[in-house]
């Protein structure tokens, strides 16, 4: 509920509630970048939130080295671009505009072959006007290089805009044996976000069974969550906890994550890897249960 004053009067306006299966239920949010966005959505439904950002995304603390590779794509261009990430694309961006020269490497972006993960690359060129050549079969490594498998690129420059921090060995091994010449490039990272004692105390309420579902909407959330569950020897207390809670994960790669780590997913969007498509599954799965 907020006043605002206009003309003298104070104009009271409600935010709407939506109808939902959500209605008092307890969630946590493990998201960081668009963390208000997610939680109004939860919050409009009735949901309890539990804001928990995990992760941080920075600029890559290597400046040089992210600007050594962007003169070479200017000066040499790829024959094709693995895009795996939006964010990676804003951040190559970023470092263009202020090494100045982003009209110089958008330029030589429109002319290379873009090959994008899923759809979140996409949304990032036409940002800078552009639009992918070609897409994954799956928004995952397995997809991009089912993708690869159509084209031949032996003696190929193919340059690849990385996860985070994440080698992707299975890719580039990939195009290695395939023949090609590889670049790669790691404009950001993933840097902690909350607090080490925050998160022991999330962990025990989660142990406790009063939060009814936590969210996952990227990889580098559950591995902080399970460091800080190891460092503080609350490793049993975790997973525990999550085995009495609904899990939801954003998509198959972060569902792959967790069912590695033996972590029940009970939701996830089956076609759109986004965050309104996770909570419409979530509303999904509890309609089952009223």
């Amino acid at each position: 509920m907020r006043l605002h004053k206009q003309s003298g009067c104070h104009i009271m306006t409600v935010k709407a509630t939506i109808s939902s299966s959500l209605n008092g239920r307890t969630v946590a949010l493990a998201e960081s970048r668009q963390l208000d966005v997610l939680a109004d959505l939860f919050e409009r439904r009735g949901a309890t939130v539990i804001r928990l950002p995990l992760v941080t995304i920075l600029d890559s603390p290597d400046r040089d080295a992210v600007e050594a590779w962007l003169r070479k794509f200017i000066d040499d261009p790829p024959d094709y671009l693995v895009i795996l990430t939006g964010e990676g694309v804003r951040r190559l961006a970023g470092f263009a505009r202020r090494a100045g020269c982003r009209d110089a490497f958008v330029e030589e972006l429109a002319r290379v072959t873009k090959i994008c993960r899923g759809p979140k690359p996409g949304r990032a060129l036409k940002e800078l006007g552009l639009k992918p050549d070609l897409q994954g079969r799956q928004p995952t490594t397995a997809g991009i290089i089912a993708t690869l498998e159509d084209l031949s690129i032996k003696d190929s420059l193919v340059a690849v805009q990385l996860y985070g921090e994440d080698p992707n060995l299975l890719l580039m091994n990939y195009l290695q044996q395939r023949g090609a010449r590889v670049t790669a490039v790691a404009p950001y990272v993933y840097s902690p976000d909350t607090d080490a004692e925050r998160i022991g105390e999330f962990i025990d309420k989660l142990h406790s069974g009063t939060v009814d579902i936590i969210a996952f909407t990227s990889q580098p959330q559950f591995n902080r969550l399970l460091k800080i569950a190891v460092d503080g020897n609350k490793q049993e207390r975790l997973f525990d906890g999550l085995n009495r809670t609904l899990v939801a994960a954003v998509g198959p790669v972060v569902g792959r994550q967790l069912a590695e780590h033996d972590v029940r997913v009970d939701i996830s969007p089956t076609e759109s890897y986004f965050m309104k498509p996770m909570l419409r599954a979530i509303e999904r799965y509890l309609d089952k249960d009223v």
